[in-house]
């Protein structure tokens, strides 16, 4: 489930976010936090699997026609398996009829999870590749 971020998630947010390269720098992780709250094309959501703690944050730049997922990360216990695909899941389901693209370390990611959908959706079983 994605959570709409507030400031009372401040430190969860900011805990995941710091796990990006360019984020670890306070003044840079405050930068963008500030950047989620005050600008109206940007949304921080926090996800967690049902009742569960969360598990990791995206970041993401709304235009009219895409959403851009700037931001993607997750705590190192859930990073294997598929909450990736469960987390674009959730955020499809919020942002559609907009694409979905990613940053240039985003997209890798969500290349794979478009195909794996198509896969899905052409009847194809994805993990026998």
């Amino acid at each position: 489930m994605l959570v709409n971020y507030k400031d009372d998630y401040k430190k969860i947010a900011m805990g995941f976010l710091s796990y990006e390269p360019d984020l670890k720098d306070l003044g840079n992780l405050n930068t963008e936090l500030q950047l989620y709250t005050n600008d109206k094309t940007h949304k921080l959501f926090l996800y967690r699997e049902g009742d569960a703690n969360f598990s990791g944050v995206v970041g993401i730049e709304c235009g009219d026609t895409y959403v851009l997922v700037r931001h993607l990360s997750l705590s190192p216990a859930v990073r294997g398996g598929n909450t990736v695909d469960k987390l674009l899941d959730e955020l499809k389901k919020k942002v559609s009829p907009r694409k979905i693209m990613g940053s240039l370390e985003n997209t890798p990611l969500i290349m794979k999870w478009e195909e794996r959908n198509k896969e899905q959706v052409d009847g194809a079983d994805p993990s026998s590749k």
